[in-house]
């Protein structure tokens, strides 16, 4: 028997008192008080499903009390009784079977436990990242990183076929403002001569041209006329944004191997910003929009609640849409996805409506499976971010500064460490940091970066969930077991409160993947995972902190060496997919 047959078995019976259909789906939850049960089901759906009343008489206390009555020998296997608390039914197991059931399949399955398919068959885009070639990413990019990486993992899980998509952001006005400086006051420098990171060299003539046109607001249009040159194809023009922009992606591919982000398929605007040009000219042809007496192609949104937009401009030129537009259509033609998702700021909020509602105007029925998933900005102790004032934290600025801050939390801990291995460990503890920090918020939450905070080794951290599962480590290494745990284990022995605390979370991890990432309901929420590993953390801690585990007698010392190995596969499992790497020692 495995975890999944549990669930089947309840859900079975529940279907069959009431002659339920087999899509009828519910969730099991957990009861909020140990002596109340270990599973429980709630009866206002099926009640709904009934057309019985929510209360009174024959509401769903009653439901609850029907269903107890009608009790299957058949569940005896797994659970001893069930109570009827108001409208809920409560089920209690059979420990020595729950325990052995779970604690063996997460130790056989190891990496793949969790793993379900209900994505199977079908296709997910997620677009994150899309840098600027003009600057290096700042600390809002590597949340979008971050949130777009663990989202193509918990979808992976789910059994969907996930593409990851990354659009470089390589042309335009904010492209030309850097090669301009550079043009003026560059004086031939390289990334090389300046032992400098690609994207950083290049952001630093960005910054500087926008200090500059303070001064000479002139040197606009001169960057505008750059970028008349690059779309005419001037020699010199391509060749200079060419040179330029190789540095900055070289810069951002470095920052990316860094943080362990990588893409299955990369667009280039570039290539692509004028895909939409004959679209928009097709949909002028049949009145879906109209040209103004300066000849912009317009559209008006008035009736949907948004403004007019700018499709093309009057020389022809496209603007920003006019590329998302072609974008939009060439990855539904290319992947065809039952999902498509795009993880852009709230900034952008608006404009995802309109270019939403402007493809629902053109026919393309498809665009009801595009989503923006849009989060929330990073904010600094003085304010919002401004890459062109350069008051930005450069994100990879902000990893060198918190693995210069986990190395000093190593320091207290193990001073003797090699310098070679406080390094190896203070880039796995840094990123864990980062990475837990901004994924446990859901992520529409405007956040507040606090770097000291997220470092610590307690509290709501990704360095507090690693040393659980480092000092889960060390206990086996103290246990001198070199050949692996027991197949004889006696699991009557376990079954005090914070061992079924722990098991019931280890029960309802696979139902974590569920709640994180629901096409249905447009949920795309890694903060359900983040939330669930701490809960798991505190809950080793609070055990381990009362109950021995190596000087347990026999049977008691291998019962739980079993249950602990069991909460750190899953914690390693769990940390994965947020894209944290866990350390054995720290």
């Amino acid at each position: 028997m495995i975890i999944s047959d549990i669930k089947k078995k309840i859900v079975d019976f529940v279907r069959k008192v009431f002659n339920l259909p087999s899509d009828f789906d519910f969730e099991i939850e957990i009861p909020p008080e140990p002596k109340m049960g270990d599973l429980s089901i709630s009866c206002f759906k099926i009640a709904k499903y009934l057309g019985r009343p929510s209360a009174g008489p024959g509401g769903v206390n009653k439901i609850a009390a029907q269903i107890k009555s009608y009790w299957s020998p058949e569940l005896k296997q797994i659970a001893e009784k069930a109570e009827n608390v108001g409208p809920y039914l409560n089920f209690f197991l059979n420990k020595q079977a729950w325990f052995k059931t779970v604690c063996r399949e997460i130790l056989k399955e190891k990496d793949k436990f969790g793993n379900v398919n209900f994505g199977k068959g079908r296709k997910v885009l997620i677009e994150y990242s899309a840098p600027n070639t003009n600057k290096p990413q700042h600390l809002g990019h590597l949340r979008n990183d971050f949130l777009g990486r663990a989202l193509s993992n918990l979808f992976s899980a789910a059994g969907f076929k996930v593409t990851r998509i990354n659009l470089i952001n390589d042309r335009g006005i904010h492209i030309c403002k850097s090669m301009l400086a550079y043009q003026k006051w560059g004086e031939e420098k390289t990334p090389e001569t300046e032992n400098t990171k690609g994207d950083h060299f290049v952001g630093k003539y960005y910054v500087l041209f926008e200090q500059k046109a303070k001064k000479n607001p002139g040197l606009l249009d001169k960057a505008q006329k750059l970028v008349e040159k690059w779309e005419e194809g001037d020699a010199q023009t391509i060749a200079l944004w060419q040179k330029m922009n190789k540095w900055a992606i070289d810069g951002i591919n470095q920052t990316y191997k860094k943080i362990g982000v990588d893409f299955d398929y990369t667009y280039y605007e570039s290539d692509i910003y004028n895909s939409g040009k004959k679209i928009i000219l097709k949909a002028l042809k049949k009145g879906l929009c109209y040209k103004r007496e300066d000849g912009a192609i317009e559209i008006d949104l008035a009736k949907d609640g948004l403004d007019k937009k700018v499709l093309l401009r009057a020389n022809g030129t496209g603007v920003y849409i006019t590329q998302d537009i072609g974008l939009a259509k060439l990855k539904h033609k290319q992947f065809k996805p039952n999902k498509s998702i795009y993880v852009v700021a709230s900034e952008q909020d608006y404009y995802f409506r309109a270019l939403f509602k402007i493809l629902e105007s053109f026919g393309f029925d498809w665009v009801r499976n595009c989503h923006h998933l849009s989060y929330g900005m990073v904010f600094l102790p003085e304010g919002k971010m401004k890459s062109r004032e350069g008051k930005v934290i450069d994100a990879d600025d902000i990893i060198s500064e918190m693995e210069q801050l986990a190395k000093g939390e190593i320091l207290k801990r193990t001073p003797n460490l090699s310098p070679i291995e406080i390094s190896k460990r203070a880039e796995v503890i840094a990123l864990a940091a980062l990475k837990f920090f901004f994924l446990k918020f859901t992520p529409g939450q405007d956040v507040h970066f606090d770097p000291q905070a997220s470092l610590s080794f307690e509290g709501d951290t990704g360095p507090y969930i690693q040393y659980t599962y480092a000092r889960i480590q060390s206990i086996f290494k103290k246990s001198g077991l070199t050949g692996g745990l027991s197949d004889k284990v006696n699991y009557k022995v376990l079954g005090n409160e914070e061992e079924i605390k722990l098991l019931k979370l280890l029960f309802i991890y696979p139902d974590i993947l569920r709640r994180s990432v629901n096409l249905e309901k447009n949920i795309y929420n890694p903060t359900y995972l983040c939330q669930y590993l701490l809960k798991i953390a505190q809950t080793f801690n609070e055990f381990y902190h009362r109950h021995p585990v190596l000087k347990a007698e026999s049977d008691l010392k291998n019962a739980r060496l079993v249950l602990i190995s069991s909460v750190a596969e899953v914690i390693k499992k769990g940390l994965s997919l947020l894209g944290i790497d866990v350390l054995i020692e720290m």
